[in-house]
């Protein structure tokens, strides 16, 4: 009887232990969106910066901080996508 009990005992407290795991992990995955929305901040306001200083080059800035911006972005997205899979691995 306590044998059993003590089994019980140790698989929830893994599964637990597992689950804690995962949702940490998740959420340690999701810094790396952090870093990403300072570092567009700062992209944007040198473009900005940019601008003003050369107001013909303005498109040619423009393609270029959206081409920046959208692989910066994808660092964001690789992201949140490992979080959303450690999350749902994890149940």
């Amino acid at each position: 009887m306590n044998d059993t009990l003590l089994m019980a005992f140790e698989n929830v407290t893994n599964a637990i232990t597992d689950k804690g795991a995962a949702y940490i992990g998740a959420g340690i995955a999701m810094f790396g969106a952090l870093g990403v929305g300072a570092g567009q901040g700062y992209a944007a306001g040198k473009a900005a910066e940019a601008v003003a200083r050369n107001p013909e080059a303005e498109s040619k800035i423009r393609t270029m901080l959206i081409v920046g911006l959208g692989i910066a972005e994808s660092a964001a997205i690789y992201a949140l996508i490992i979080s959303i899979l450690l999350i749902f691995v994890a149940n």
